[in-house]
């Protein structure tokens, strides 16, 4: 599981674990400590990242794909390259319009993950 890499200097991505948190999306956490997590989210066309919040800090990079997010009362499409800043306790979520990747940095680190 993820909780063996709480902490590692080197986390190799041939060794961890898939998370199949939603339909159409595959989890992997990356390397985390308490402060800071990288996770990975691999989203099939069609799937949905439901609306939710919580008391982390995010920052997400669209790696591949593009994405209709809602954040708070506003919504935008985005795509490659492309960053969102999510404070914690801020509604937010998304739909894949073209199957793509997103990589999330948390912080604090996100219990409910390992």
């Amino acid at each position: 599981m993820s909780k063996e890499n709480k902490d590692k200097v080197w986390v190799f991505y041939k060794d961890i674990e898939s998370q199949n948190p939603a339909p159409g999306v595959i989890r992997k956490v990356l390397a985390y400590s308490d402060t800071i997590m990288a996770v990975e989210h691999c989203f099939e066309t069609g799937a949905v990242g439901a609306l939710h919040s919580h008391p982390h800090t995010q920052i997400t990079y669209i790696a591949e794909g593009r994405f209709r997010f809602t954040v708070g009362d506003e919504e935008k499409e985005v795509g490659k390259g492309d960053t969102l800043c999510k404070q914690n306790g801020v509604q937010h979520g998304c739909v894949c319009l073209e199957k793509g990747i997103l990589i999330d940095i948390f912080t604090p680190m996100r219990e409910d993950f390992v």
